[in-house]
């Protein structure tokens, strides 16, 4: 996709791409975060034909097959594609792997100043198998030239990336390995955050002309920070990506979520992006008079909804939209990932009461 394409171009559903726009809409258009996923009994089967869960990511024609899943079953607005903010750690030499049933390991994580000093901005070509699959994803969403709904692509923040790559891992402790290298050798952490920074730039660029059609930046864990590191160590590089992707690529919405950063709404609103995606520990309301009526707002129902009854869910969604306008600026999803324990069956109730 040029810098001068229109995104939503031959695309039959644009709902998603309007809510970026001033329009009042029919109704709020809808997707999820991990929509494609472990909650699916289809998706397990590809993921154990594909071998294990990084075979999945670097198998254009999986990516695809995952992708479709979600969409065969419920009526959404847009797809995101099939990946893991952990291809940039990998593509740095850091040694991915994912045992079954495990969360992501790093065999080579980033704990003293000689790896730190080793660390090398990789070609934004040795993530060529994402962009295969971004453009794989597009083809199979398109039919007689008309994709049907916009495509996502996305990145983790240079923050939560260098969380993972200086902890080697998921954290249970606030990643305080990563929070005492900030503290002590703040020095240390800008190094990885800068080489972050610079390649997820070009990671998303390059999603996005491959035929991603919007684009996301994940910072899972900002809210581990105080507001004063969060402005200094995540949302000051993020700000930089987004302004570098708008200059490249105007018509291209960008969407920022930083989980648990509520405290600085007004900040987030002010760094360029389209959309802020708000966490389920918020509120709509307080978020829209935070970040004012001119930026597109994305979330927040809780995942744990999907795990209730249809009852709950539908009462949750009634209560929500009764104080929240929901058909200006808003783009219907939860507040994080769709956990493995959903159920398929309250993912359509969620689905269907939202585009009621």
């Amino acid at each position: 996709m040029s810098s001068g394409s229109t995104p939503s171009a031959n695309i039959a559903n644009t709902l998603m791409l309007r809510a970026f726009t001033d329009e009042r809409l029919p109704r709020p258009p809808v997707w999820l975060l991990r929509q494609a996923g472990r909650y699916l009994p289809e998706y397990r089967a590809t993921r154990a034909k594909a071998g294990g869960f990084m075979d999945l990511c670097r198998s254009p024609s999986f990516c695809a097959e995952v992708l479709l899943q979600p969409l065969e079953r419920y009526k959404l607005d847009a797809a995101i594609v099939f990946s893991d903010i952990l291809t940039i750690p990998d593509a740095m030499g850091l040694g991915l792997s994912f045992g079954v049933g495990e969360g992501p390991k790093l065999a080579h994580p980033l704990q003293d100043e000689a790896s730190i000093a080793a660390l090398r901005v990789p070609d934004v070509s040795s993530l060529q198998y994402v962009f295969d699959a971004v453009a794989e994803c597009k083809r199979a969403l398109t039919q007689n030239g008309v994709q049907s709904v916009p495509l996502i692509g996305f990145s983790g923040s240079p923050f939560t990336l260098a969380c993972y790559m200086v902890e080697g891992a998921g954290s249970q402790n606030d990643f305080a390995t990563t929070r005492r290298m900030m503290l002590q050798r703040p020095d240390l952490l800008e190094r990885v955050l800068a080489a972050n920074e610079q390649i997820a730039t070009d990671y998303l660029a390059q999603q996005a002309h491959a035929g991603a059609n919007a684009l996301m930046l994940f910072d899972s864990w900002g809210g581990v920070l105080s507001p004063a590191q969060y402005e200094r160590f995540s949302l000051a590089s993020m700000r930089r990506i987004i302004a570098t992707l708008k200059a490249r690529l105007p018509n291209v919405p960008i969407i920022l979520f930083s989980k648990g950063a509520a405290h600085s709404f007004a900040a987030m609103a002010a760094a360029g992006a389209d959309a802020l995606h708000v966490d389920w520990q918020s509120d709509l309301s307080l978020a829209r008079a935070a970040a004012g009526k001119q930026i597109t707002l994305q979330g927040n129902f809780d995942p744990l909804l999907l795990t209730t009854d249809v009852e709950t869910i539908q009462r949750t969604v009634g209560e929500t939209f009764t104080s929240f306008d929901a058909k200006h600026r808003y783009i219907a999803n939860l507040g994080h990932g769709i956990t493995p324990d959903a159920k398929p069956e309250l993912v359509a109730a969620l689905v269907n009461a939202i585009r009621a």
